[in-house]
């Protein structure tokens, strides 16, 4: 029974369930279901499919989490930020206008998304969301955003348009107005959603406004007649729910479908976990995040087997639940037996919903998503990020959404790589009344030890950066005034010498003792040591030039050149 527990924690809830919570759950459900729904429809068509597949995607994404997720508050569906990703990477696949292969090709595509996800999980491979680094996910999450607003205007508007990117959107748009191809009604529904939803949520935050919005809008159309002045409908949705079937599709198609889910994957489990872990310290619980991720393989899977599409978890959906007092999973079991009986026995409900409103809901999720905040923070306190963040922001713009999130990616490993190949690096100093020894550049009356360098290099020592190391400690020595007769490096921050790194320290000591300039290690670590034992270098430096710390190194080095104690500043603490 425990084994069950862990690979489908949903046995847990039904276990250890209170009948108290149920009030709570119920009361929950119904509130979220009234946000499911348009959302679900909404995010649909922004990936470039029906309306009611977004309901189909929210119905397997509760009930596939419910069961195999740990988390007791997370809410999954239909994502505004995944969207567009879809879009991009469907589209250019479908031959024609045909709606039911571009459904296939989705479902197929959160198949191979789920797919990837479980085995992220089982595999215990949640590091792979670190591939987004924090100012690389709001570039590209602000770049969703841009494109997401402007590629909802002209439906805004009335109108629909051909672009195929942000800036063709943006022109057929302008176009589209300039030539009169407004529905005012239209315009004026929608504008007036976002209106209600913005100035709702900051006033009366705990009332639904988008429910609002929905259900005003439906009355307006079928009081005025207005589908029949020209305002485009949702129309009656088909009746029923889906069986479950494999998606099929072509199998040139699988390659680019592959591509996608990866990118896909990468994505919703980084928005996953960090949501998982936010609401999970709220609540004191404790989330097993590659669990997290076999949970939300299963819900993409889900969805894929019931003409749905890729989905993840949902941070407006989830702070509703939670502020409504839901107490489990059950939650969106509720939600989503609700949704079903709506497509079974009420299809016509929301025939007059318009395309605007669905639209508004659309651009109101879009400036959530844009973090402005954030970009001026990065602009002012660390302006390398905030040019990644721009330019992972600029490639989704650009470039397109599939191709602008590898751009994030391949953003966020050349910072990395950048930081490490070219690291800081210090001579280090006495500074009068500190403790320790400090780079001279911030302290420039440092004291400095005659004739003994103290270096620091602040990375690891590999194929990128050994001869930056070779090169700065050269100039180093070439910058102390009256000559060096040793070298300590300050090793604290040295994790690994591969074997690159060895080579050129090898050839370093040559150089060294060519010079008569002597070479030790300061507080370097036991398994870069034992590194040193495989290289054969451990022995050629000598085991008495591996100090413990700095203060011992320059103790010693008093000790053996006779200088005077209060020339090197020793204490106890750096002995």
């Amino acid at each position: 029974m425990d084994v069950l527990a862990r690979w489908i924690p949903g046995v847990t809830v039904v276990r250890t369930y209170e009948k108290g919570w149920l009030r709570k759950d119920l009361v929950a459900a119904l509130v979220l279901t009234a946000l499911l729904v348009p959302q679900g429809m909404a995010y649909a068509e922004l990936a470039g499919l029906p309306a009611v597949t977004g309901l189909y995607t929210t119905v397997a994404a509760l009930i596939g989490y419910a069961i195999f997720g740990p988390s007791r508050i997370m809410v999954l569906g239909p994502d505004s930020s995944l969207a567009p990703l879809i879009a991009a990477i469907i589209a250019p696949l479908v031959i024609g206008d045909s709606t039911a292969e571009a459904v296939a090709l989705a479902g197929m595509l959160a198949i191979l998304a789920g797919l990837m996800e479980i085995l992220v999980g089982l595999v215990k491979l949640g590091t792979i969301t670190d591939l987004l680094s924090m100012p690389v996910r709001v570039g590209y999450l602000n770049g969703i955003a841009l494109l997401v607003l402007v590629s909802q205007l002209p439906k805004l508007f009335g109108f629909s348009t051909d672009g195929d990117g942000f800036i063709s959107d943006l022109i057929e748009f302008v176009r589209g107005v300039a030539n009169g191809e407004t529905v005012v009604a239209s315009l004026l529904l929608g504008g007036t959603a976002i209106v209600l939803m913005l100035a709702g949520r900051r006033f009366a935050p705990r009332i639904p406004w988008v429910l609002v919005a929905v259900i005003a809008a439906i009355a307006i159309v079928a009081l005025f007649d207005l589908a029949d002045e020209g305002v485009s409908v949702v129309g009656v949705l088909p009746s029923g729910f889906p069986s479950p079937t494999f998606p099929r599709v072509p199998f040139d198609d699988l390659v680019p479908l592959l591509v996608g889910a990866l990118g896909i994957a990468i994505v919703s489990v980084a928005d996953t976990a960090a949501l998982s872990r936010s609401f999970s310290a709220k609540r004191g619980d404790r989330v097993d995040q590659n669990q997290e991720a076999v949970g939300l393989g299963m819900a993409n899977v889900a969805a894929g087997l019931f003409q749905g599409f890729p989905m993840s978890a949902s941070s407006s959906r989830t702070v509703v639940a939670d502020s409504v007092g839901s107490k489990t999973q059950l939650t969106g079991v509720i939600s989503a037996v609700a949704i079903i009986v709506l497509l079974v026995g009420a299809n016509g409900l929301l025939a007059d919903l318009p395309s605007s409103v669905l639209a508004a809901v659309v651009i109101v999720a879009s400036f959530g998503l844009f973090d402005l905040t954030t970009l001026r923070w990065l602009a002012r306190v660390r302006r390398t990020d905030f040019a990644a963040a721009v330019i992972a922001m600029l490639g989704v713009i650009l470039v397109g959404v599939l191709e602008g999130l590898l751009i994030a990616i391949a953003v966020s490993l050349a910072v990395f790589i950048w930081k490490r190949w070219r690291p800081y690096t210090a001579i280090l100093g006495r500074v009068t009344g500190a403790k320790g020894y400090h780079d001279v550049e911030r302290h420039p009356d440092a004291y400095l030890v005659p004739s003994l360098l103290l270096f620091r290099f602040d990375s690891p020592i590999f194929f990128a950066n050994a001869g930056f190391f070779e090169e700065q400690l050269g100039d180093a020595i070439a910058s102390t005034p009256g000559g060096v007769s040793r070298v300590v490096v300050a090793a604290e921050p040295i994790s690994d010498i591969d074997s690159t790194g060895a080579e050129m320290l090898a050839l370093l000591l040559d150089d060294l003792d060519a010079r008569g300039i002597e070479f030790a290690f300061a507080e370097l670590k036991g398994p870069v040591k034992d590194r040193l034992h495989s290289y054969g270098l451990y022995d050629r430096i000598g085991d008495e030039f591996f100090y413990p710390t700095l203060g011992v190194a320059v103790t010693a080095y008093a000790d053996e050149t006779g200088l005077p104690s209060r020339d090197h500043g020793s204490d106890e603490r750096d002995r």
